[in-house]
């Protein structure tokens, strides 16, 4: 079992352009050169469309995969599949989609997609549908549907068999386990910490994660803490973000006991960068082979994919792979993998 590896972009919102664009290229060919498989590109109302981002990605790398962020409400299926032939009839590369069904409620109502929460999966299903029979087949489609109907509707350009996009769905409902089923893609949450030998729903195929690795455990949570301080204003952030929005992870972690505080029960898991609004997915911190250590569960539990947080520096493409170094090397002793 190989387990792929992702880095993700920086925040177009959080930079001005000559930043932005500057770590976009050094991420996007340092996260290439250390091996990794590709980069999460992200969306919402606030940031950089994805697809010109990924765009920049490709014309600075060679085989990096980009994850582009879907979200049903921003364009027509049509559209997608268009951008995708084109990107391999232009530059013979492969991308990924990372399916989104939810957001922010008011960016959802301020762009007339607003719907219940079950829905937007059944729609984004639709959506997706269309996406890949339009991809895949050489004749025209016709699809109806509850949200979308085409008819005979043909791609230009054809899309080479071999350059298919690969699928994966964040969520952690019900609703979005069904639809990663019925798309064949890969389910990504937000993991909860494993404790006593639990183990994962075998449906999550793959973990979105910030790591924080360094030679000695009180180095690490020196950095961390420095990293993601614990603000007044970032909590407050928090709980509004939390009151516009309906998703099952984020209530989940919003309800986890994560005050950033070192416990016997949880030494490596902190939810201290995601409650004080610094970014939305919770860290493993510690020395490497105390990460390598937590890590190793998820891989275990049947995780085959790891999208890790933007590397501020080089020193975090390093040491995050140092640690699945150590996961690879301990699970092979194991022989888990």
């Amino acid at each position: 079992m190989e387990v792929e590896l992702f880095t993700t972009i920086p925040e177009s919102i959080k930079n001005d352009r000559v930043q932005f664009v500057g770590e976009l290229k050094r991420i996007s060919v340092e996260s290439e050169n250390y091996g990794y498989k590709g980069i999460l590109v992200y969306s919402d109302n606030r940031l950089a469309d994805p697809w010109i981002v990924t765009e920049l990605i490709l014309n600075h790398t060679r085989k990096l995969l980009p994850m582009v962020a879907l979200q049903p409400v921003y364009m027509h299926p049509y559209t997608v599949a268009k951008k995708i032939s084109s990107i391999a009839l232009i530059h013979g590369r492969r991308i990924s989609l990372n399916l989104v069904a939810g957001g922010y409620i008011n960016d959802l109502k301020a762009l007339g997609g607003a719907t219940d929460h079950d829905k937007r999966y059944d729609r984004l299903t639709e959506y997706t549908e269309i996406i890949q029979q339009l991809l895949s087949s050489s004749d025209p489609v016709t699809y109806e549907g509850e949200f979308y109907n085409v008819k005979n509707l043909r791609l230009e350009p054809k899309m080479p068999a071999d350059l298919l996009p690969l699928y994966y769905l964040s969520g952690s409902s019900k609703a979005a386990k069904n639809a990663a089923d019925k798309l064949n893609a890969k389910l990504i949450q937000y993991p909860e910490p494993i404790k006593n030998g639990e183990e994962l729903s075998r449906d999550v195929k793959g973990i979105r994660i910030g790591i924080l690795a360094r030679p000695t455990h009180d180095r690490a949570w020196s950095d961390a803490h420095e990293r993601f301080p614990a603000t007044r204003i970032g909590e407050i952030s928090h709980q509004l973000a939390k009151k516009t929005s309906d998703s099952e992870w984020h209530k989940k972690l919003s309800n986890h006991n994560g005050d950033g505080e070192i416990s016997e029960e949880e030494p490596v898991y902190w939810l201290g960068p995601f409650e004080h609004y610094h970014t939305f997915c919770p860290y493993l911190v510690g020395e490497y082979n105390e990460v390598a250590e937590a890590l190793s569960g998820y891989i275990k539990a049947g995780c085959t994919t790891c999208i890790v947080d933007t590397p501020i520096s080089e020193l975090e493409l390093q040491s995050t792979m140092n640690v699945f170094d150590r996961v690879h090397k301990k699970l092979n002793r194991e022989g888990t993998l």
